[in-house]
């Protein structure tokens, strides 16, 4: 797996990476969304990509 495709997922409340993945950049240019469970919130937040 090429280190490009990878990306981070931080929580939208505490603002903290809790996450990392990859997606295809070619494909997907948007911005990745998803709700994910944060263990320092400890609950189920909305987690974005970035940098």
């Amino acid at each position: 797996m090429s280190q490009d495709n990878l990306i981070k997922l931080e929580c939208t409340e505490c603002k903290r990476v809790n996450y990392h993945s990859h997606k295809n950049k070619k494909t997907l240019k948007a911005r990745l969304e998803m709700k994910k469970f944060c263990k320092w919130c400890k609950k189920h937040t909305m987690h974005k990509e970035t940098k």
